[in-house]
């Protein structure tokens, strides 16, 4: 049996990004400054801030125009290489 192949992503396209890490006075700046980097001109408007129940953890939905696969693995490299951020989904 061959396994099914992974739907395929048609660029550009709207793309949302979930990313999660420990509640710290800089998270929130770093997490922007690393997607406006590598998705200039994202909609701050639709963004999406949860915070755990206990408020140790804190995590963004951010949608953007991605433009390729090396676009969207860049900004997850860039964003685990932070030290800030525990996932991107």
């Amino acid at each position: 049996m061959s396994q099914p192949e992974a739907p395929k992503i048609e660029f550009p396209c709207e793309y949302p990004i979930k990313i999660l890490g420990r509640q710290c006075d800089h998270f929130e700046a770093t997490v922007f400054a690393i997607v406006e980097s590598h998705a200039p001109g994202f909609c701050r408007e639709t963004i999406n801030r949860k915070v755990s129940r206990e408020g140790t953890f804190c995590s963004y939905t951010i949608t953007i125009t991605a433009t390729g696969e090396a676009q969207l693995s860049a900004m997850h490299q860039e964003l685990m290489n932070s030290g800030l951020v525990n996932m991107v989904i």
